[in-house]
């Protein structure tokens, strides 16, 4: 029997909405001077940003009312439609940068892999919940789950996109993990985990490259080191309390996707130590309240679901910074919630009122 619906967790709410307050400030900051130069508008990125951010919270809005028990219904249907999405792309995909990762719509983009991310964590969180007591096995327990998971990395790696397919195997490594498959099982995945991606570096030149770039960024500071050291350039100049809103430096085409990948290197250079904090301390508020959320879930699917958007939020909130601060090697990962972005924002703020849900459910 269900516990009837109580109120919402403000502790989620709010720190999202404080980084899409800190997303549409930041934005509106790093691309103002470029997007006037290129698009003859100062306000052309911020102006779809606030677009974005008004469909996502229409998005949040709407999950917060379902049942989010409707959703192990859809689970399948919509992981269908994601892989079907993903190899669209790859067969009429929009190339920008050497990857193939957007479907057109007039001139508007939409990127698959965020829908992925999505369906992924809710098929998990179903498909685990109803059998956790088969994870004791290796071929029969977690072996689909390991296959679906190949074969869907397998197609981001193909658009390429290493730092998603990263997110989405980590993802699914620790949801296994929380749904309780064995240790030894899952350490030894561990192990081919680590060996698969330093196989994904290897293969593919541009990739080694940057990890090359990633151990050595001054060995080569015109070329592929050259973004590491303008986002260190931008962290180490904001100091304790930044250069000021607006007068970052390394936004004037020193830092390529200073709007969107490298957001945070901009809010560390105009709002300093203290405004990089403040969107770790959120980031960190989310995590402990997906946490909490988990733990109290009223059943199985809630719980799992609670986690996965947890650790997905949180791979992602990670390998972003860990880049920016030059402690991973550079990947197209944008930072949840904050990023420039449609389709991130949109499913960051559906994935935020599914975990409201939930906490509707949970005790206190």
């Amino acid at each position: 029997m269900r516990r009837r619906a109580g109120p919402i967790d403000f502790w989620i709410l709010l720190p999202a909405l404080l980084l899409l307050g800190m997303s549409i400030i930041m934005v509106f900051s790093a691309s103002a001077l470029t997007s006037s130069y290129n698009y003859g508008d100062a306000f052309y990125f911020l102006k779809r940003q606030l677009m974005w951010a008004g469909l996502g919270l229409g998005g949040l809005f709407f999950a917060l009312q379902l049942d989010y028990n409707l959703l192990r219904r859809l689970a399948a249907p919509f992981l269908g439609l994601a892989v079907a999405l993903l190899v669209l792309v790859l067969i009429i995909g929009t190339a920008s940068r050497g990857s193939a990762r957007w479907l057109g719509i007039g001139s508007l983009a939409f990127q698959p892999s965020e829908t992925m991310k999505l369906a992924m964590v809710i098929f998990l969180a179903a498909s685990l919940s109803q059998n956790r007591q088969r994870l004791q096995s290796l071929l029969p327990g977690i072996g689909p789950y390991l296959a679906l998971m190949a074969g869907v990395c397998l197609l981001i790696l193909a658009q390429p996109d290493l730092g998603t397919a990263v997110a989405i195997a980590g993802t699914t490594y620790l949801m296994l993990a929380v749904a309780g498959a064995d240790r030894r099982h899952l350490a030894l995945l561990a192990l081919l985990g680590v060996a698969a991606v330093a196989l994904a570096i290897v293969i593919a030149p541009y990739r080694m490259a940057r990890f090359t770039a990633f151990l050595d960024p001054w060995a080569d500071p015109r070329g592929n080191g050259w973004q590491t050291i303008q986002s260190l350039m931008a962290v180490g100049s904001g100091g304790l309390f930044g250069t000021g809103l607006g007068q970052g430096r390394q936004k004037l085409y020193y830092l390529p996707e200073n709007h969107t990948d490298f957001i945070f290197a901009i809010i560390s250079e105009e709002l300093g130590f203290i405004g990089a904090a403040l969107v770790t301390i959120m980031f960190l508020i989310l995590v402990w309240r997906g946490i909490h959320t988990a733990f109290k879930a009223p059943d199985a699917f809630g719980s799992l679901l609670a986690a996965g958007l947890t650790i997905m939020l949180t791979i992602q909130a990670l390998i972003n910074m860990g880049v920016v601060t030059g402690l991973l090697p550079v990947t197209g990962i944008t930072l949840p919630l904050v990023s420039y972005g449609g389709s991130s924002l949109i499913f960051s703020l559906l994935g935020i009122g599914i975990l409201l849900n939930i906490s509707r459910y949970a005790g206190s």
